[in-house]
């Protein structure tokens, strides 16, 4: 029987996909819930939907008693995107973590498994990339906190030790056991509506292959172990030993995420330089003013752009699409 979902269903549904917070995201399955027309055909989805709002309840319940129970999983987002390490234990995660964000997590005499999401801030240029490492993906589990936090990230940095000699069987289980969880790793970046999930709660997450310890085995078989396995990530050949590789991450993210810096002026007044908003390809001059302050958008009339306009302060309206490096004067 067709599900014949309303307009009203997949406003919510919409409006789920784009929720980066948990609370956003159990406001919207229950409107998805209600909006859902109840019949025989749309019991399954009905039953996937109740199962979400009661593991994001357990969640909330669960960090609200973090004082009792210990430190929480939830991780903010910062910088111009959140990435998460994920990998098998002894991967090297870790070392490639501290390595490119200073964090000097799991620096030390003797290797030691991450515990909880670990935030640290990748640098590039006049921004920065906040890379979380996350508790390996065992065999045996993969926590559902984590599972809530891949579903809100903007990609993955997966780490492979290429030097062990079972690589692609290790691979091989984290793409069954996060597909199992219906996060689906793909090669596109970013992932674009094209790909359209199989049903409401599987993502699809835009992954950058690490093979890593390059130091200990031959960087070429980095392609071999894709085609083993039937995937083409964009790969970079890594090292937190030597450095290799690890240079080239910050550029890839920049492009592969499409993320362009807006600097922004006030009337009169000379550029900030401190810190640019980053915005992603196709925004525009509006998307700028909301990021600024939901107040300007809603009472824009024009801003002048320097950059990417014809010429040095041309006036353009609120659609104007914005490239990187521009400068917005927004009035109101």
């Amino acid at each position: 029987m067709p599900a014949n979902l309303s307009p009203e269903y997949k406003r919510a549904e919409q409006a789920y996909r784009l929720a980066r917070q948990p609370r956003e995201q159990l406001e919207c399955l229950k409107e998805m819930l209600r909006a859902i027309p109840k019949h025989k055909g749309t019991e399954r989805l009905q039953a996937d939907i109740k199962s979400r709002i009661r593991e994001l309840t357990q969640e909330s319940a669960s960090h609200g008693k973090a004082g009792h129970r210990g430190p929480s999983h939830a991780v903010h987002p910062d910088g111009a995107a959140q990435l998460c390490l994920i990998g098998p234990p002894g991967a090297g995660k870790s070392s490639l973590h501290a390595r490119l964000t200073g964090s000097h997590n799991g620096v030390g005499p003797y290797p030691r498994p991450t515990r909880l999401p670990i935030p640290g801030m990748l640098p590039f240029e006049d921004i920065a990339f906040q890379l979380v490492d996350l508790p390996p993906v065992s065999v045996e589990f993969l926590q559902p906190e984590l599972t809530s936090l891949l579903r809100s990230t903007d990609g993955a940095l997966l780490v492979v030790d290429l030097s062990a000699p079972d690589c692609t069987e290790q691979l091989e289980r984290i793409l069954r056991q996060l597909a199992a969880g219906k996060i689906i790793l793909t090669e596109r970046w970013p992932a674009t509506a094209e790909l359209a999930p199989a049903d409401s709660f599987s993502v699809y997450l835009p992954t950058l292959l690490l093979a890593n310890k390059t130091d200990l085995a031959n960087p070429e078989d980095a392609a071999v172990l894709e085609d083993l396995l039937g995937v083409r990530f964009p790969a970079l050949t890594t090292s937190a030993t030597s450095g290799r590789g690890l240079a080239e991450i910050g550029p890839f993210l920049f492009r592969a995420l499409g993320i362009v810096r807006v600097y922004t002026k006030a009337p009169g007044k000379p550029i900030d330089q401190n810190r640019p908003f980053t915005m992603r390809r196709g925004d525009t001059v509006l998307d700028v003013a909301m990021r600024v302050h939901p107040d300007l958008a809603s009472t824009f009339k024009f801003a002048r752009i320097w950059g990417s306009g014809k010429f040095s302060g041309q006036q353009v309206g609120a659609d104007y699409p914005v490239a990187d490096a521009d400068v917005v004067e927004l009035h109101s």
